[in-house]
């Protein structure tokens, strides 16, 4: 008489080696993340860090109530504030545009030599803040809101040369085919083809940049670019914080707005 055995195979989720690879990896991650830790925390004074909720509350107390006579003096830094988004946002625009065809495979004149340096151009933008930015300006054409204003500038390029290149490249190939199939130039193709497919996205980029720079522009003046990055760093500098507190819900009202008629503008032209 033969005894019949039957083996049930158990199914698990991972094999054993993917288990011990996983576990392997998360030893791995919080090794990295204790000796990273070590590393960014090997200068700090720990009792500065036990008393830095009193202190926070301490600076709290004396920052209210906000002083509102202040506020009739913070209108010129406002109106330059809104200045520097401003034309700092259709600067860029313009500078970014052609950076933007040269960069898209289907419109550059030349993939093997224009394209990188839009790319590099678009990498270089967007690779500096416009508070680094208007800091070397600062320093090579003297402070002032034209240093904000480039600043803003050359940070949008980057921003939108690289979504509006993207946007170029995922244009409907069969409307420009159909355009190409008249006889029509390569001006014509892009005139009549390209152009109206992206305009919904230009404008949407734009608006959305020009709601960023206003953001941005608000701490220029930190470094000397105008604005009311000026009066916070004047403010700051004498420990007035009231004039602080006051000059923050300003600067949190006007982006509140900026973001409301950022969306605004966007669904109706999206």
């Amino acid at each position: 008489m033969t005894e019949i055995t039957h083996h049930s195979q158990v199914w698990t989720y991972r094999t054993p080696k993917k288990r011990l690879l996983i576990w392997a990896g998360w030893l791995a991650l919080v090794a990295l993340f204790v000796w990273c830790w070590q590393v960014m925390t090997k200068d700090t004074i720990w009792i500065f860090v036990q008393d830095a909720p009193r202190q926070a509350a301490d600076i709290g107390s004396r920052m209210m109530p906000p002083r509102w006579s202040y506020l009739p003096e913070l209108m010129v830094p406002l109106w330059d504030t809104l200045n520097i988004a401003t034309l700092g946002t259709i600067g860029g625009v313009i500078l970014a545009v052609p950076v933007a065809f040269m960069a898209a495979r289907n419109t550059s004149p030349s993939v093997t030599f224009l394209r990188p340096i839009a790319l590099f151009i678009i990498v270089a933008s967007r690779s500096i803040n416009s508070l680094i930015w208007a800091l070397l300006l600062v320093a090579i054409i003297g402070p002032g809101i034209l240093a904000g204003i480039i600043a803003i500038a050359l940070r949008s390029i980057g921003f939108v040369g690289k979504l509006l290149y993207e946007a170029i490249e995922e244009t409907d190939r069969a409307q420009i085919e159909a355009i190409e199939a008249t006889g029509a130039s390569r001006a014509q193709v892009l005139s009549y083809g390209i152009v109206p497919q992206v305009m919904p996205a230009f404008w949407g980029i734009s608006v959305f940049r020009w709601d960023i720079n206003i953001r941005e522009s608000a701490i220029l003046g930190l470094v000397g670019a105008g604005g009311l990055g000026l009066k916070l760093q004047a403010s700051l500098n004498v420990l007035a914080w009231p004039q602080v507190t006051m000059i923050l819900l300003l600067i949190l009202a006007t982006v509140v707005l900026s973001e409301w008629v950022s969306a605004r503008v966007r669904h109706a032209i999206i």
